[in-house]
């Protein structure tokens, strides 16, 4: 092993593998926060999404009807007198450094007298399929914002179990081996070093019994 073998790289290899330690805890505390935000959100985006897809399914089924009944020209009309805006404000939260996307936008569903068509070359049916349709609308807005979060969110988690998995399988143990060695080499010198010393005083003591004689 290429590892100089003395008492400052024992003690920098402890100070590193206690480093490392608290570097690895760290991330396993962000790891779970974001966990916690990602099942938070996961739970939100598949009722939101359940909910978006019922909408689109009566949406599509009211305007064929409406269309089927009253034909295309009234349904064409009033959707292109009903074209606004929402208003939409973005805002940000941070979680374990993560920035997570809220959406808050004003309200995209509107009274039939609001939508900019006549009421009387209209029908209840039109009515509904507008309906229907805004509220698509405001559930995509909340889906959107919420998926956007959860894709940086699955991003952070993998890079953050990456950097784990490298602390704890890779660097903690090569550190770990590299203090083993040296503790084992500096070891065998003091054992060395005693026998040494137990030879030279062996020696010294027989030279002063035959010098005594």
């Amino acid at each position: 092993m290429d590892v100089a073998a003395t008492r400052s790289e024992l003690f920098a290899r402890r100070a590193q593998i206690d480093l490392s330690r608290q570097g690895r805890d760290l991330l396993k505390e962000k790891r779970t926060l974001l966990r916690a935000a990602f099942d938070r959100l996961s739970a939100r985006i598949l009722e939101a999404t359940e909910a978006l897809e019922e909408q689109c399914a009566r949406g599509r089924v009211l305007l064929g009807e409406t269309v089927a009944l009253e034909g295309p020209e009234p349904v064409t009309s009033a959707s292109l007198a009903a074209i606004g805006e929402v208003e939409i404000e973005r805002r940000v939260e941070h979680v374990a450094g993560v920035s997570l996307e809220h959406v808050d936008r004003s309200p995209v569903r509107r009274p039939a007298t609001g939508r900019g068509y006549a009421l009387a070359s209209t029908s209840a049916r039109i009515d509904a399929v507008a309906e229907a349709f805004e509220q698509q609308v405001e559930s995509l807005l909340d889906v959107v914002a919420v998926e956007l979060s959860l894709r940086r969110l699955a991003d952070e988690i993998a890079v953050t179990t990456r950097r784990v998995n490298a602390l704890e399988h890779v660097l903690i143990p090569r550190l770990e081996s590299e203090r083993r060695y040296i503790e084992m080499v500096l070891e065998e010198r003091e054992m060395e070093d005693h026998v040494r010393l137990l030879r030279a005083r062996g020696h010294r003591d027989r030279r002063r019994e035959q010098a005594a004689a």
